[in-house]
């Protein structure tokens, strides 16, 4: 019976050395090899922000009257000097109010001279007793009240004075015509914007921030600005101003820059972009490739000292272009998987290796 019993015994156990065997191999190609890196210190968090250069004063000019524009005398881009014409309005309204109100001023004169006239009658009359006081006291404030109405008369005549000068629109300083807002034919109102003027002097970019990051930023802060005409070169300025309140549309923040090293070859229209050093400490960065997210929430593949993954959520700032700035959840000290962490699990044994697929020493700094 036994001589019946070898010869299955023996198949039975050559099968059951292979399994152990398959299993111990499948088990050492578990350990799959894993591409290494440490987070770098960044060299500097900035964040970048396209802008275009503009005047440092740009009044909106707009004609005191209302009325109907009879000329246009200068085209958007044009350079004008200080009390140049720009605008003018139809001046026939204002020549007969300026007619009528001159009219007036000789009817009060006329009306002045005649009770100046009765009331000297009336006082001689009661020098000789011929008229009670009472009778001069009414001719005297009729000539006081023709005195005031003069007054008031000739105050109206000059405001008529005034209102026909205003149908001309004029620069009130030296400058290039930035916006214009009307033609000929069209009829405006007062206080109405026609044009815009961006006058002579300091130059300034214009930018946009975020409203999510409008903390970040306050009047005064150091900057640096390049101008795509000049793009190797970096330019010192500030945040000379912030809107308290967001545009309704786009949701983000004017600030304007000025330049702290004087005058600078920036002209009107210039595209530039700034450069604003960002308010949190940023120590460290990984490479894109490092960081993964699930349920909102980033994280990386930390690698223990016994090559074991371990999941690290972290906080991130601005994406780069290669890398990310890491704010909290890494040291210096720790590795990281670079490449391949969509295909990782918790507690999974790896064999770290570098950018050279050599074998990286998880003790020793890179």
């Amino acid at each position: 019976m036994l001589r019946h019993a070898l010869p299955l015994a023996l198949p039975i156990t050559l099968t059951l050395l292979l399994a152990a065997c398959g299993q111990e191999q499948a088990v050492q190609t578990a350990v799959r090899p894993a591409m290494v890196v440490q987070p770098q210190p960044a060299a500097s968090a900035v964040d970048s922000y396209p802008g275009e250069v503009r005047a440092r004063l740009e009044p909106e000019l707009a004609f005191r009257i209302g009325g109907k524009v009879s000329r246009r005398l200068v085209e958007e881009g044009e350079r004008v000097k200080a009390n140049q014409s720009l605008a003018e309005l139809d001046p026939q309204d204002v020549r007969l109010q300026l007619e009528a109100m001159r009219a007036q001023v000789a009817a009060a004169e006329a009306n002045l001279r005649m009770v100046r006239a009765e009331r000297d009658r009336y006082k001689t009359l009661m020098d000789r007793q011929m008229v009670s006081r009472s009778q001069y006291d009414n001719v005297e404030n009729l000539y006081r009240s023709g005195e005031a109405r003069l007054k008031q008369i000739r105050a109206e005549f000059d405001v008529a004075s005034n209102q026909a000068g205003y149908a001309i629109l004029r620069a009130p300083q030296d400058g290039v015509v930035a916006k214009r807002l009307l033609e000929v034919g069209q009829v405006v109102a007062s206080g109405q914007t026609v044009f815009t003027l961006a006058v002579d002097g300091e130059r300034e970019v214009l930018i946009s921030l975020p409203e999510q990051n409008i903390g970040r930023f306050k009047i005064g802060q150091p900057v640096s600005v390049e101008l795509w005409s000049q793009p190797d070169a970096r330019f010192d300025g500030r945040i000379r101003e912030l809107s308290p309140a967001a545009d309704p549309r786009s949701r983000t923040f004017a600030a304007r820059i000025a330049f702290t090293a004087g005058k600078l070859p920036a002209e009107l229209g210039q595209s530039a972009r700034v450069f604003i050093q960002t308010a949190e400490n940023v120590p460290l960065s990984i490479p894109l490739s490092a960081l993964t997210s699930e349920n909102g929430v980033n994280y990386v593949w930390r690698v223990d000292a016994n090559s074991t993954l371990k999941r690290t959520p972290v906080r991130t700032g601005a994406f780069g272009e290669t890398s990310v700035p890491v704010l909290e959840g890494l040291n210096a000290s720790d590795w990281v998987v670079a490449a391949g962490v969509h295909v990782l699990h918790e507690g999974q044994q790896v064999r770290p290796v570098d950018r050279s697929n050599r074998v990286v020493n998880l003790a020793a700094k890179e």
